[in-house]
């Protein structure tokens, strides 16, 4: 039996579908093209438009999936490279359990997908004498769920930073000579250094802080070079949302404004922020936290992107609200 998580997750990937894949492996291809997009397709059906459905995804047709959700589709792309293509392994599986269409009233009916029969929140609609998908009546609920889910995993995430930073910290105490424990200012350790929260361990030997969640995010399709971008200009999003280290705390963090990093070494505390890859459809909430493990978010809007890469420092004024421990 799947768990209410996965069981609601389940409907909302069936939801998701050619979006997510879309996203993945339709953008680069078409919406980059000069072409313009095909106009929304109709059926003469509700049974016709859903086996137009499976086909289109069970042959990975691009266009025909673009055709079959028209132009609202592109509302609904994540960010999430990994996570899109995650997705519509997810509903091609979902398919094949079971896929139906169940009758709301004579002028629209409900996609049922998986083994535990869930609705899609986008409806197939009655226009005229021909049926089509209404992408934009299901934009709202299937961006909600998507968000709902990517900011968890943040938070998630943001915690298991803090625990992997205070590993790091005390074993770089261990190892060093001089008793000067530090924390990491990377991500990824540099080739054959451990100067970051996460290395290459060889069997048997002592795992790296971060090691255990890289791996969780390589089974998941995340590659390692994923994982190395952290650290890069350009970072690659992880579930919906991008990392970094802050290395300095603002006027508003217990005990005022001060750099982490003294004479190279950052050694006065750490701390992190999370932001959406794409406000509005991977995530809402900025997060931030600090060694002291209480995580903060904050709503930055559409300009979420510019906003977020102009905090240098770990700041939670009154702007930025406690998130509760689960």
């Amino acid at each position: 039996m799947r768990s209410r998580e996965r069981r609601g997750r389940t409907w909302f990937v069936g939801a998701l579908l050619a979006f997510l894949s879309i996203g993945t492996l339709f953008a680069a291809s078409v919406l980059a093209a000069p072409r313009k997009a095909p106009k929304q397709e109709r059926f003469a059906t509700p049974e016709a438009a859903l086996q137009a459905l499976v086909k289109a995804v069970k042959a990975g047709d691009q266009r025909g999936l673009a055709a079959i959700f028209g132009p609202d589709h592109e509302q609904l792309m994540s960010g999430d490279a990994v996570a899109d293509a995650n997705a519509l392994k997810e509903f091609s599986a979902d398919l094949d359990e079971y896929a139906t269409v169940e009758k709301v009233n004579d002028s629209t009916y409900t996609l049922i997908v998986g083994k535990e029969h869930w609705p899609s929140p986008i409806p197939i609609v009655k226009e005229g004498r021909k049926w089509r998908f209404d992408t934009a009546a299901g934009i709202e609920e299937i961006a909600n769920r998507r968000i709902g889910e990517n900011e968890l995993s943040a938070i998630a995430t943001c915690r298991a930073y803090v625990v992997a930073q205070w590993e790091y910290y005390t074993e770089a105490k261990d190892a060093s000579k001089d008793g000067l424990a530090v924390y990491a200012q990377r991500f990824i350790s540099t080739p054959g250094e451990r100067d970051g929260l996460y290395w290459e361990a060889a069997e048997g030997s002592q795992p790296s802080p971060m090691g255990s969640l890289v791996a969780q995010a390589q089974a998941e399709g995340y590659p390692l070079g994923m994982a190395k971008s952290a650290d890069a200009p350009k970072p690659s999003p992880y579930h919906g949302y991008f990392f970094r280290i802050l290395k300095a705390q603002g006027s508003h963090a217990p005990g005022g404004k001060f750099s982490y990093v003294i004479n190279g070494n950052m050694i006065a505390g750490y701390a992190l922020i999370a932001y959406p890859a794409k406000w509005g459809s991977s995530g809402v909430m900025t997060l931030i936290v600090n060694q002291q493990g209480r995580v903060y978010q904050q709503n930055l809007g559409p300009q979420t992107a510019d906003l977020a890469a102009a905090i240098t420092e770990y700041d939670p004024d009154p702007n930025w609200k406690l998130v509760q421990e689960p």
